[in-house]
């Protein structure tokens, strides 16, 4: 797996999650906001202070945009090979298992993932974060620490496994 090129490397999960995410633009909101749209100038609701028609038309720049985006990361993305995902160091698409070494009760799970597919409620993290930029090329039982809001955290790898397919 080249890391050097601009492939956006994206696991099985993600890449059809951006599909669907895609898919759900493209096909139901901006159909539904052109809609709104046509009914709102059918009233006759076209003078200079239509707020209404202004807050459907910025959700509908905000979709437009999404979809552009998508379809850019599609476009120059590649799917992770599960036997490519790195367990001996960390790479993109390693589950990481990080104890907290001053509270070792407090422990967490991280995926590995590009900045596409980055997700904090699926505890999907980016491998630009500061977290994942901390752990990238990493072994078990090493130490790093990261920057956080309430100041410096140091984890301990305690586990490097794979995305499930």
């Amino acid at each position: 797996m080249a890391e050097a090129d601009d492939t956006i490397w994206l696991t099985p999960s993600g890449m059809q999650r951006l599909k669907d995410e895609l898919e759900r633009l493209s096909k139901v909101e901006r159909p539904e906001i052109a809609e709104r749209i046509r009914e709102n100038m059918d009233h006759g609701e076209y003078s200079e202070d239509n707020t209404e028609l202004d807050e459907i038309k910025f959700e509908q720049a905000l979709v437009e945009d999404r979809i552009a985006e998508l379809q850019s990361v599609l476009a120059g993305a590649q799917v992770l090979d599960p036997k490519d995902i790195p367990t001996k160091k960390v790479g993109i698409g390693s589950v990481v298992s990080l104890t907290n070494t001053k509270n070792p009760k407090q422990s967490l799970t991280v995926t590995i993932v590009s900045s596409a597919e980055a997700n904090p409620e699926l505890n999907f993290v980016s491998d630009e974060s500061p977290l994942g930029l901390a752990v990238i090329g990493k072994a078990k039982g090493d130490k790093v620490s990261v920057d956080a809001p309430l100041g410096k955290i140091t984890y301990e790898i305690k586990k490097i496994g794979k995305v499930a397919k």
